[in-house]
């Protein structure tokens, strides 16, 4: 179908149904929680009823933005439209769609993406879902005003680290303004989104930066649930750790561990320019994109770490 007929069927659709469940992957980024925000934001302006679902809730940085007191756990609205944004494939959200039809529209940018909607709208090449949103949302009837756009902004800056991921390019920072002029506050989101740390999370950080190793251009560390009760951490993800990792410049892929309570271990990869970590990650059933990827691998941390460094080496090996 060409893009064209696609923006007017998803229109249609839009403006013929009433009740909509907007839904997003487990752990959100900044990119998961500012598009999924933004699409209920612009929905409920054009007067539709909404629920928002997170299956792992809203992290304590994000809950300045309009419309997260209102974010679910749990799909219960009777809803006769289903969004999945940001999310390569349905095991991704988690368990809320367990028992639910197939999405009526999936909107996506990972490289990895495999279809599992009804409508697929999917810019593999496109920094952050939320840039997509900015782009479509008008040619399928939605207006961006200044909360919706502070929610894409949040989603914008989170999946280019503030535009220093290597694929940011021109139309993004002039999105940035495009935004800004619908009076979103740079300064404030940006430093929600990428600076403010709560002592927790430094506390966390410190306990993953005295286990670094590097080892043949491959950095890594680990963070157990240990960790995360010395810490005083309540979430199960990173604090976004990595993202500081990729600083060091004799890593050429760094690599994050942490330890879940299911007896499976998250794992998160980034890599410097040339390397596509996607490709890895995808090999433990899991993707993203070349300079930043993840995957959830079921078993024993230390079994897990010492298989995944090992395909990673691997890779890196074979890029000379």
């Amino acid at each position: 179908m060409k893009s064209a007929q696609m923006d007017q069927l998803i229109k249609k659709q839009i403006e013929d149904a009433q009740k909509f469940v907007i839904v997003s992957h487990i752990r959100p980024d900044g990119d998961a929680i500012g598009s999924a925000l933004a699409f209920a934001s612009a929905l409920r302006e054009f007067g539709k009823t909404v629920q928002c679902v997170l299956q792992d809730g809203v992290a304590e940085r994000y809950r300045y933005l309009p419309g997260t007191i209102e974010v679910a756990t749990e799909i219960s609205l009777d809803y006769d439209y289903l969004i999945v944004v940001d999310s390569a494939d349905r095991h991704r959200v988690g368990d809320v769609l367990d028992g639910h039809p197939k999405p009526n529209l999936v909107i996506d940018h990972h490289k990895t993406h495999i279809d599992f909607g009804e409508l697929e709208y999917v810019e593999p090449d496109t920094e952050a879902t939320a840039l997509l949103l900015v782009d479509k949302m008008p040619d399928w009837g939605l207006a961006i005003s200044k909360d919706t756009a502070t929610c894409l902004m949040v989603g914008l800056l989170g999946d280019t680290l503030g535009f220093r991921t290597n694929n940011t390019t021109p139309r993004a920072l002039r999105t940035a303004a495009d935004l800004m002029e619908k009076g979103v506050d740079l300064v404030q989101v940006y430093h929600q989104t990428l600076s403010m740390r709560s002592l927790a999370e430094i506390r966390y950080w410190g306990q993953g930066l005295t286990k670094l190793v590097l080892k043949d251009g491959v950095l890594s560390s680990t963070l157990t649930l240990n960790d995360r009760i010395v810490a005083g951490y309540m979430e199960n993800d990173d604090a976004d750790l990595i993202n500081t990792l990729t600083v060091v410049p004799e890593a050429l892929i760094s690599v994050m561990f942490i330890e879940q309570e299911n007896n499976s271990v998250k794992i998160s990869w980034r890599s410097v320019k040339g390397l596509d970590v996607s490709v890895i990650a995808e090999k433990f059933g899991g993707g993203g994109h070349a300079s930043a990827a993840g995957a959830d691998i079921a078993g024993e941390l230390d079994e897990v770490k010492e298989m995944v460094l090992a395909e990673t080496q691997r890779y890196l090996n074979t890029k000379g």
